[in-house]
């Protein structure tokens, strides 16, 4: 019990300065994800997307993830979603970053809404970058390329699953050799 309130505790230090997220957090975040290579071509060809403007991580052997996002349809928000994530491995130090998941039908806007969704620990992610030589593409579900929003670019990613996920990193360091899956929960507008 008290390592978990350590860890809790450790959690709330990191991501405290990240946790901020304005109503034109939104709007800003879901433009950084327009303008930025390949993830603007998503947002003509999507059912709807899932927008995080600010996810912090943290971890020390045991690590987790939290973020509060919202949800579009047509363009329209419909509802407020989190994730959170637990992670085991190898990790030290904290992160933020911006996330956006799209969907690429109904069908997965439904399995996303339904109330309580799922990436396994193999889901994938491209990670947006302010400049050429960082790194691209992610495995697993965490976004550790650096950069910035400004002058981002990505790598060719597609649908899997009926999803998409794009991530661009906000601050932080973090070293990483982890497992773990994302968990979302959804409420309606």
């Amino acid at each position: 019990m008290k390592l978990l309130n350590r860890l809790a505790a450790l959690f709330l230090l990191l991501i405290v300065p990240f946790a901020h997220a304005w109503a034109d957090e939104y709007a800003d975040t879901i433009k950084v994800f327009k303008n930025a290579g390949e993830s603007g071509d998503f947002f003509n060809k999507s059912y709807g997307y899932a927008v995080f403007p600010t996810i912090g991580k943290g971890g020390i052997g045991i690590g987790g993830a939290y973020g509060k996002g919202r949800v579009y349809a047509g363009g329209n928000y419909v509802g407020d979603t989190s994730m959170t994530q637990i992670t085991v491995g190898f990790q030290l130090g904290g992160e933020a970053y911006s996330q956006i998941i799209f969907f690429e039908d109904k069908r997965a806007f439904d399995e996303f809404t339904s109330g309580n969704f799922e990436f396994s620990a193999t889901a994938s992610a491209v990670a947006i970058t302010a400049g050429a030589s960082a790194a691209a593409t992610t495995t697993g579900t965490s976004a550790v390329a650096s950069g910035g929003k400004n002058d981002a670019t990505t790598k060719s990613a597609g649908y899997y699953k009926g999803m998409a996920v794009f991530t661009v990193a906000k601050g932080g360091l973090m070293y990483e050799a982890s497992i773990g899956g994302q968990k979302f929960s959804y409420k309606p507008k």
